[in-house]
């Protein structure tokens, strides 16, 4: 018998099918990030034309007689959407007044919006930047019209009053965040409520209330306390602080000591810790300063464009800065790009009602799913299948609930 054992052939292994990935390029995470944002619009401006020709008379007439005469139809719904973009473009692009409006609508959504992603940047979801804001207008307001300084000095300290309000507002969530724990969104949700409910109530005290007047409404800010316009538009010196902030915000995070600490908290907040960083010391800092931005775009409402002080002062620009800084991806320049984007939407959108009845609302609609679509980077690739795929990881925004 023979002591050799009988040997199983070896198998081949099957060839593992091959996983289809998206293109990777040397396009920088930046670029890649800005190409996904600009397919975002596309697509955002697509559902728009959808609604647009849903909602109007003329394609729904068209559309009964659709068997006799489809190109009605179609020639309709073409007419419709082009009107009605066009109308959009003409009134946030369609020469000086057009251009002017749309920036003045843009330069406190820049600042708020630069108050949520400086938090982003540092693992904090800032919710609060509309209370903060409110708290900036009420200091930078009562300054403004209570106050009996020489120009320049006047504005300046209202100004900085401004930021002294809303800083202290983000402060309080730091504080809370450093010392209890306490999560920041609950925080500023709250924080929102009281600051708008201190606002209705201060406008009902003499010191705020308007005298001979018995709606909720100040004085209006003396003239030595308001931002400077150009020329006869309703555009304000405010709009380059709105600026000068994005670039003080980019050095912060980019070229200073404490910047690359909010940074690193921001990325992994327990690693930071063991390097020997203060997470507290962190997020205070961080509120602070996002409050302070907040408190600014406050500034800007009641010492730029509407003078008197009134309960809708805020309207939803701390809300809508958070959608801007979502689609400016936290970062100062994309927070830029993306205010002057909604601003020229909510100018356009007015055009865009008088000339052809479309709906204010549907560019709050395009806002809306412009960020929906950004925040699903995935959908938007499986669209436009050209997008190439993004190194890394991106830029850091807020944790989640656990974070």
């Amino acid at each position: 018998m023979s002591n050799e054992t009988a040997t199983e052939p070896e198998q081949t292994p099957a060839p593992a099918t091959p996983v289809k990935e998206p293109r990777s390029s040397g396009l920088p995470s930046w670029a890649v990030q800005g190409l996904v944002s600009l397919s975002a619009i596309v697509l955002a401006l697509v559902v728009g034309a959808i609604l647009i020709i849903i909602g109007d008379d003329q394609v729904k007439t068209a559309a009964g007689y659709f068997g006799a005469a489809p190109m009605d139809t179609v020639s309709a719904a073409f007419t419709a959407v082009g009107e009605a973009y066009k109308a959009l473009a003409v009134g946030a692009l369609g020469g000086l007044d057009p251009i002017s409006e749309s920036l003045t609508q843009a330069t406190p959504l820049i600042c708020g919006g630069l108050a949520v992603s400086l938090a982003f940047r540092t693992g904090l979801f800032n919710i609060g930047a509309q209370g903060q804001l409110i708290m900036g207008a009420i200091l930078a307001a009562y300054v403004g019209f209570a106050w009996s300084l020489p120009p320049g000095l006047h504005l300046i300290v209202a100004v900085i009053a401004g930021l002294i309000g809303g800083a202290i507002w983000g402060g309080v969530v730091g504080l809370l965040k450093a010392r209890t724990g306490a999560h920041e969104v609950i925080v500023t949700i709250m924080l929102n409520y009281v600051a708008i409910y201190l606002l209705q109530w201060l406008l009902t005290t003499t010191a705020f209330k308007r005298p001979a007047r018995e709606d909720p409404i100040s004085p209006i800010v003396d003239a030595n306390a308001q931002y400077p316009q150009f020329g006869d538009t309703r555009l304000h010196v405010g709009f380059l602080l709105a600026l000068v902030a994005a670039v003080f915000v980019w050095w912060l995070l980019n070229r200073s000591t404490v910047g690359f600490e909010l940074r690193a908290v921001g990325a992994n907040a327990d690693a930071s810790r063991t390097a020997g960083m203060s997470v507290g010391r962190a997020y205070v800092i961080a509120m602070v300063v996002a409050g302070a931005l907040a408190g600014l775009a406050g500034t800007q409402q009641v010492l730029g464009t509407d003078l008197p002080l009134t309960d809708g002062v805020a309207a939803s620009v701390g809300f809508d800065a958070i959608t801007v800084a979502l689609l400016g991806r936290g970062t100062p320049l994309g927070t830029v790009l993306a205010g002057l984007l909604f601003g020229a939407l909510n100018a356009g959108g007015l055009q865009m009602q008088l000339q052809t009845q479309t709906p204010l609302t549907l560019t709050t609609v395009l806002q809306a799913v412009i960020v929906l679509f950004v925040a699903a980077p995935a959908l938007v690739r499986s669209v436009f299948r050209f997008l190439p795929k993004e190194r890394g990881t991106g830029t850091v925004l807020a944790k989640g609930w656990n974070g």
